[in-house]
């Protein structure tokens, strides 16, 4: 039998509150929940007779819900699903060892909460329109008399899929930094990955302070109303699940 750990809270002064709050749910196998605690830090662990159970899907989403239901009235860091530990005397140990890592991660996201932020477009839609504005860049007035299939041969050269992509990128930038420059004012920690495919060109997560999720919420709907041909999906709130770094040693 071991220990199996969901995430480290920090309690500070609502420790009898999270006592409460954690006796009212459930681990993965319908466990009971208990904690090892080290100065601030308390880890959330419940007893875990075989790790074959752990393939399980339902024993994930009941691993997941627990971390949810705790990080709406608690700072937690998620712990990697599968971590597990022989006794609570190694767990408080690793808190020991790891403590000042784990508190300023935990200080870094306290009060704050996750959200998701994805972008869908129709990239050769927009393929399509850029290359309408490349054609009349590359073209002058002055100039679109002359013999169309001299212009033809230049444009079909600058509109090879390299430069497609180029120019698409460049116009994903673009919404990225209308997204950024709207949310400034929430001082949002941010993470963005690009072209995750043909469809999803913006896959975003945010740091937000619990008190902002409203704003974000409104802002994402003025994004939306702004870029009709673009669809924003967003997520949340999470567990700050993209935004810890540490390493258990």
């Amino acid at each position: 039998m071991g220990k199996i750990i969901y995430s480290l809270v920090l309690v500070k002064k609502d420790s009898e509150k999270f006592i409460k709050l954690l006796s009212s749910l459930k681990g993965i196998l319908r466990a009971n929940l208990s904690v090892v605690l080290f100065g601030e830090i308390m880890a959330i662990v419940s007893d875990i007779k075989e790790t074959s159970t752990l393939t399980d899907k339902s024993n994930v989403v009941e691993y997941a819900k627990v971390i949810e239901i705790v990080a709406q009235e608690f700072t937690v860091l998620p712990v990697q699903y599968g971590s597990i530990m022989e006794s609570n005397e190694l767990v408080q140990n690793m808190l020991k060892k790891n403590y000042s890592k784990f508190h300023e991660n935990l200080e870094k996201v306290e009060n704050k909460v996750e959200f998701g932020l994805k972008v869908f477009c129709d990239s050769k839609k927009i393929k399509k329109e850029l290359v309408t504005k490349l054609e009349l860049d590359l073209v002058p007035k002055s100039i679109q008399e002359q013999k169309i299939s001299i212009y033809k041969e230049y444009i079909d050269k600058k509109l090879k899929e390299h430069q497609l992509e180029k120019l698409l990128l460049e116009y994903v930038d673009t919404i990225i930094q209308d997204i950024t420059s709207r949310l400034s004012k929430m001082n949002p920690i941010h993470k963005f990955k690009k072209m995750e495919s043909e469809s999803k060109i913006i896959d975003a997560v945010f740091l937000i302070k619990k008190s902002k999720q409203e704003d974000l919420i409104t802002t994402v709907k003025d994004l939306q109303n702004k870029h009709t041909g673009l669809r924003l999906m967003l997520t949340g709130p999470w567990p700050p699940y993209n935004f810890v770094d540490i390493t258990i040693n």
